[in-house]
């Protein structure tokens, strides 16, 4: 298979087409007649002068097809560099010019122009392991090499690897002049809300390479995400008077705003680019990501296949398009203030929760943050995770559960995970927090601090949901391994161990609980209101909190420390020496395979140990659960109980425990407490017919009759197999509940389809005369 079919990221790094400093061999003065000719057209490109790039182009290939003696591999380079120009109208000559390069390689190992190119030219067609295999290979002959090593900071970077910041700086300590990475550097910084690094960076690579047009559009993008619009005019001019088209500095800027969740401000950006060269594919491309995003949905489609049409090797726009060619997968069902968009053989069941879910989610947090966003709220809801991954990423394959673009939702549908993965209530409420944070913020507020507020706003809601402080988040601490609050944003986009993701998400809740508890909720609305005026971090946290971020820095370390003192100490290092184990870990292990093996008495002695180590732990590894398992395999309800609430309380995907608990809350006469455990089950797993069937026992025998109707119309919604029973409960519901007249209506429906049903008759004869 082609390599250029094998694709994998995609890349949105301009196209470096000129080499980039390293030594050539010797040429020949025909030789460098036809690395000038690609070079004259190449210019031509980037001054947006696309007819006399073509030229140009076309003559240097006329000339190879016309050859009547072999070429040197220099002039096979210099042809390939024609075909990239070309393929930007058809990309059959982007394979010719692969093809050029891999044969310039072949003849001429010792020079890695000619791989270092087809590795370019792959990375920016989206097939990043062929790439990274390119450039390892100029590695292996050369350790060195400036250009290898940023293209090896390339992909990591567009993988989202961490270890990507380190890759760029390598490829600076082999050429300090090498302003791909300077920018790359700047990009990095930039995408962790970096500014000032970020300034510093651009600054060096256009001290270098004052015509370099990514470098003038990272210093825009930087400029107008400060608010400094006499910056980015400033960089704009210079854009327009290097390029007469120049939509990649459109484009930049584009993918910067979006990369900041302006996602209206992206769209009115690459839209000023597609009107400075509407045959530009990354920037139709980004327009049509960026319109979907903000749910124009039918403008996202046009401008999506216009950039196909010019770029058929882009994943992310084959990936859209092919979701929306699927569209009528999905059902719309409406509510006063939310657009709820369903896969079909969802829809029934989910809208009867995320209906009143959301509508009740506005009113929370319209209270609490002062502020009402503009509806409809649109939320999708996705049946295949990979769905799911291209409407927000353009590729399948991430693993987010739920994004918000502001008033547009996106997220996992319960059937896209396995059960118990994750809670599709929680995540809804998670990512509609975003939408008043954002809005309250005017999409200004930094990455860290939205996220920990959707967070928080998770775990003030109760039911269990929000993410828990874990034994695992406490050895990071211990290790000296989370991040200064200041420096959060970087382990939430360039991760550099594989859970850092969700320890700086819970590190920014805890961020935003301490100074909840500090400075009330006043203090959180007037920190979202200081970002919607253009201020910065510093001058927020100044104004807000009287603080500067190194004081929030240590004010969280050591409210952190204080808060968790206990388990730190037990976990921490002994006389300065780290233990090879977690006696908490140890005590739980111990304690569980003493209770397998059937020594209760010394299992809990263990387990003891273990809760006085970390008090209250309702974590899975934890000793509450075998705990709360064993008291109930021997009928010990009562002591079962206060174990299982703990854990069901701050566990948001508990569902084992959840279905423990209601067992255990039945069995102690308590069907309210049954049905609050089932509730919280189905939130978690809700395809089941046993779980609603369960819950609306219970919540019957509560006297929580709506509730015992909703999980009725929910069985039906599974369509179980005895339908018509399933309907009768539903009527008998009903009749409970005090609705009389849908009741009636339910019992003459199912009397209409079967005539004899004696239950039915029976409980019509009720409502009659009860009427």
């Amino acid at each position: 298979m082609s390599r250029l079919l094998r694709l994998a990221f995609v890349l949105s790094v301009p196209l470096v087409l000129a080499p980039c400093g390293h030594a050539q061999t010797p040429q020949t003065a025909a030789e460098q007649g036809r690395m000038g000719e690609a070079g004259r057209a190449e210019l031509a490109w980037r001054r947006g002068d696309r007819a006399a790039a073509m030229d140009g182009a076309r003559t240097l290939v006329g000339e190879y097809t016309r050859r009547s003696t072999e070429w040197p591999p220099t002039d096979l380079i210099a042809v390939g560099r024609a075909y990239v120009i070309l393929g930007s109208e058809d990309p059959q000559f982007t394979r010719q010019a692969l093809s050029l390069f891999d044969q310039a390689t072949a003849r001429n190992p010792d020079d890695p122009e000619g791989a270092l190119r087809a590795a370019d030219l792959l990375l920016d067609k989206y097939n990043a392991p062929d790439a990274q295999a390119g450039y390892a290979s100029v590695l292996a002959r050369d350790s060195t090499n400036a250009r290898a090593r940023y293209g090896m900071a390339r992909v990591l970077a567009f993988a989202g690897n961490g270890n990507a910041l380190d890759a760029t700086r390598s490829a600076l300590q082999s050429d300090p002049a090498l302003v791909p990475a300077r920018l790359l550097l700047a990009r990095l910084h930039l995408e962790a809300e970096s500014y000032d690094s970020a300034t510093a960076a651009v600054g060096r690579a256009l001290a270098v390479d004052s015509t370099a047009m990514a470098g003038w559009a990272t210093l825009g993008a930087i400029s107008w995400l400060r608010g400094d619009s006499a910056g980015y005019q400033r960089a704009e001019e210079r854009a327009r008077a290097l390029s007469r088209a120049p939509a990649d500095f459109y484009a930049e800027v584009a993918e910067a705003a979006a990369r900041h969740r302006r996602y209206a401000d992206a769209v009115s950006f690459a839209k000023e680019g597609v009107a400075v060269d509407p045959l530009s594919a990354r920037v139709l491309g980004v327009l049509g990501v960026n319109q979907l995003r903000v749910g124009e949905v039918a403008a996202a489609r046009s401008s999506l296949e216009r950039a196909f049409a010019l770029d058929p090797f882009n994943l992310w726009h084959k990936n859209s398009l092919d979701l929306l060619d699927r569209s009528a997968e999905w059902r719309m069902v409406t509510s006063p203030r939310f657009e709820l968009v369903l896969p079909v053989a969802d829809a029934d069941l989910l809208a009867l929760y995320l209906v009143p879910l959301m509508e009740a989610g506005y009113d929370s947090l319209a209270a609490r943050y002062g502020y009402r966003p503009p509806t409809p709220i649109r939320l999708e809801v996705y049946d295949r995770h990979a769905d799911f991954s291209v409407r927000t990423s353009g590729l399948a394959g991430i693993g987010a559960l739920g994004v918000s673009f502001g008033r547009v939702l996106a997220m996992d549908a319960p059937s896209a995970r396995p059960a118990g993965e994750f809670n599709f209530a929680s995540t809804a409420w998670h990512e509609l927090a975003h939408t008043f944070t954002l809005g309250l913020s005017d999409n200004r507020v930094p990455r860290w601090f939205s996220e920990g507020l959707s967070v928080l706003e998770e775990r003030r809601a109760g039911h269990g949901w929000g993410m828990d402080v874990s034994l695992a988040f406490l050895e990071t601490v211990s290790a000296g391994k989370l991040l200064p609050v200041s420096r959060i944003n970087e382990g939430l986009v360039r991760p550099t161990y594989p859970a850092q993701i969700g320890d700086s998400y819970l590190q920014a809740a805890l961020v935003c609980e301490m100074i909840e508890a500090d400075h009330g909720i006043t203090a959180l609305r007037a920190m979202l209101r200081g970002f919607a005026e253009g201020l910065d971090l510093p001058t927020v946290l100044q104004r807000t909190l009287k603080m500067t971020p190194a004081v929030l820095d240590q004010r969280f370390d050591a409210w952190l420390r204080t808060r968790y003192a206990v388990p730190l100490a037990a976990i921490g290092p002994r006389n300065g020496v780290a233990q090879a184990m977690n006696p908490i870990r140890t005590a739980v292990e111990e304690g569980t395979r003493l209770l397998d093996a059937g020594q209760v008495t010394q299992a809990m002695t263990w387990f003891a140990e273990a809760e006085k180590l970390f008090p209250g732990y309702p974590g899975p590894d934890g000793a509450a659960w075998p705990m709360a398992r064993y008291y109930a395999a021997q009928g010990e309800w009562r002591n079962a109980a206060p174990l299982l609430a703990r854990i069901t309380a701050r566990g948001e995907t508990a569902l084992e425990p959840n279905l423990l608990e209601a067992k255990v809350q039945r069995a102690l006469g308590n069907p309210s407490g049954a049905a609050d455990a089932l509730q919280r089950a189905v939130w978690i797993a809700p395809s089941p017919i046993a779980h609603h069937e369960a819950l609306a026992v219970a919540a019957t025998e509560a006297g929580r009759h709506a509730v015992a109707v909703l999980e009725r119309r929910a069985v039906l919604a599974r369509r179980p197999p005895n339908m018509l029973e399933a309907r009768y409960q539903l009527a008998l519901a009903l009749k409970r509940a005090g609705e009389l007249a849908a009741a009636r209506r339910e019992v003459l429906s199912i009397l209409e389809e079967a005539p004899s049903f004696e239950k039915a008759q029976d409980l019509l004869l009720d409502l009659r005369g009860g009427g």
